[in-house]
């Protein structure tokens, strides 16, 4: 438990000292893909992103059949500090194991995980790229602080709720969980490419480490599309799985998407698709910039009197 209390110091040493605000005009959801942005919703802004899917899997050895939906929401909220971000993690699964001699309906919480993410380095914090009014090709030039990634740490806990048929004990337990995150803008922001190293269920029987690489193409103001690769190592589970789909913006705080994954081996072979929505509300955001800007706020309210 060492390195995790050591991962906790250092998480609550740095939070004095760093301050800047996140929040984007945009919505800027974590879906349809598995890993998690290095930058948060924003401070006072609540966001909802949560999906359904359905699975197909077979395993070649033990000569089983699973088929069934799952339910996935992540709650994020951007508190106290502008760096800092609060994520509830739920994940409800329904199905059928089905044997040569048995079936089983099965249904639990395949995850219920509370965390926090912080984001330590912005390379864009106080940085504005400059234009070459007389030199097309001085603007052209590739900008190497795109190199440089935004670093984010996560901590967070598994609960884990007796009798559940998905975890590797049928006993109740809490479990550590430690990410570090980077995320680089490239191509001007066109790619977005993002990293995830995770060390999961720290301290139980059967740790799991493991990484997530997503890269994702805006194509338009409104579509965007996405690959990602994910491992992950286990004496209970391992697996690769690679992962891809689209997301479409509807508006400045609703977005919609599908995805489709599948892994490289057959004990179990599965493939699973679904949709999903990102919702935020950013209304808290938008009162407390008022509030702490008394001539907008006076601005405000004689636009509003003028209807009266």
């Amino acid at each position: 438990m060492k390195p995790l209390k050591t991962f906790f110091l250092f998480a609550c040493g740095i939070v004095p000292f760093l301050q800047y605000g996140q929040y984007t005009d945009q919505i800027n959801s974590n879906r349809p893909g598995e890993t998690m942005s290095a930058y948060g919703v924003g401070k006072h802004v609540i966001q909802m992103e949560t999906g359904v899917y359905g699975i197909t899997s077979h395993h070649n050895l033990l000569n089983y059949d699973v088929n069934g939906f799952g339910l996935d929401a992540t709650l994020r909220w951007g508190a106290f500090l502008e760096r800092l971000e609060v994520i509830a993690d739920i994940q409800y699964q329904n199905d059928q194991y089905v044997t040569n001699f048995s079936t089983v309906n099965r249904a639990n919480l395949r995850q219920t995980i509370l965390g926090a993410k912080y984001l330590v380095y912005d390379p864009f914090k106080n940085y504005e790229k400059k234009i070459n009014l007389y030199s097309w090709k001085a603007n052209q030039r590739f900008n190497w602080r795109q190199l440089l990634p935004a670093v984010s740490v996560y901590a967070g806990a598994n609960f884990v709720f007796s009798g559940n048929p998905y975890a590797f004990s049928l006993e109740s337990s809490i479990s550590p969980k430690a990410m570090l995150i980077t995320q680089n803008h490239l191509g001007d922001g066109r790619w977005v490419f993002v990293t995830n190293i995770i060390a999961d269920y720290i301290g139980t029987d059967y740790p799991s480490y493991g990484y997530v690489v997503t890269l994702t193409r805006g194509f338009s103001k409104k579509w965007s599309g996405f690959i990602e690769n994910q491992g992950y190592n286990s004496d209970f589970y391992s697996d690769m799985i690679v992962r891809g789909g689209a997301a479409y913006l509807l508006n400045d705080h609703f977005q919609i998407d599908a995805s489709v994954s599948t892994n490289f081996k057959d004990t179990p072979s599965f493939v699973y698709g679904g949709f999903g929505i990102s919702w935020r509300y950013d209304g808290f955001y938008k009162n407390a910039q008022a509030s702490n800007n008394p001539e907008k706020q006076s601005r405000s309210k004689k636009k509003k009197s003028q209807f009266d």
